[in-house]
């Protein structure tokens, strides 16, 4: 079926009036399974803009599907805090790399969040939009489609996601909160070290800091990156004199926990399709007592 537009107006709301019958999800389910194009190209987009002459052709896929063997339902572990068409926002564990490294590793939380996303149709993709470091656990955002994935990266790009992570650090700042602006730079083997400004390849990290909580010993620190660079909050906590709970590499003498204490506690950013603002908050798995 193809459609001639009449004058300039939303993709979605173009569908909607030629397709009266059927409901806005059902419009976006026809976006995001590759049915519509727009002038001869596949658009998910559903505030696509089409301009007076656009052409939009509905493709059709009501090929018998009787033969085709069900799925086969792999078991996948990864804890869903939210999903729809567009988006899919997982809590990640400590100790799971976010995505393969040049080394090749197949146990991953995107191998796992494909995996599962395959389990309605294995036509199903999911793309990695941020990262965290392998020791590094809670909230992260993946992408059903490349717009959204676009969408998303370029709102981090330009430093429009609110990201709150919790780290358990040794000792204590001397002050209830600041800011740790850095130079970092990251080598061939993945190694960050603090360098001046005008280092080759430095990229700033600024790292705003708050104590929420603290005893002799330890501090609950909550804090906002306005950057995401490699090892940025443990380089941070480090500068303070207060290296995060089970860090060795960054001074740490103590790990009661077993693991890395640092966790992405909370991420906000707009929906890819609507733009409207979302919020999600990930449990805090370490604490403190007072």
């Amino acid at each position: 079926m193809k459609i001639e537009s009449e004058e300039k107006t939303l993709l979605i709301d173009l569908l909607s009036e030629n397709f009266p019958n059927s409901s806005k999800n059902k419009i976006r389910k026809m976006l995001t399974g590759g049915r519509v194009n727009v002038n001869g190209k596949v658009q998910h987009k559903a505030k696509t803009e089409i301009n007076k002459s656009d052409i939009v052709e509905i493709l059709d896929i009501s090929i018998s599907k009787e033969n085709t063997p069900p799925p086969v339902k792999k078991q996948t572990k990864i804890n869903i805090i939210y999903e729809d068409e567009f988006i899919l926002v997982v809590d990640k564990p400590a100790g799971l790399l976010s995505i393969a490294t040049n080394k090749l590793e197949t146990d991953t939380l995107h191998s796992k969040c494909v995996d599962y996303v395959k389990t309605s149709d294995p036509k199903n993709w999911c793309f990695i939009v941020h990262r965290l470091d392998k020791e590094t656990s809670g909230v992260m955002v993946l992408a059903h489609d490349k717009d959204s994935k676009e969408y998303l990266q370029e709102q981090f790009a330009n430093r429009e996601v609110y990201r709150i992570y919790h780290a358990l650090v040794e000792g204590n700042p001397g002050k209830l909160n600041g800011t740790e602006k850095q130079w970092l730079v990251e080598d061939k083997n993945l190694h960050v070290k603090k360098v001046k400004p005008s280092f080759r390849g430095a990229k700033e990290a600024i790292t705003h800091w708050e104590v929420i909580r603290e005893n002799e010993e330890t501090s609950l620190i909550k804090i906002m990156i306005e950057t995401g660079r490699r090892h940025q909050i443990r380089m941070a906590m480090k500068s303070l004199k207060t290296p995060v709970v089970g860090d060795p590499i960054h001074d740490a003498e103590t790990n009661p926990y077993g693991r890395i204490c640092l966790h992405a506690s909370s991420l906000e950013f707009l929906h890819p399709d609507t733009d409207e603002p979302l919020h999600f908050e990930s449990r805090i798995p370490f604490k403190i007592n007072t």
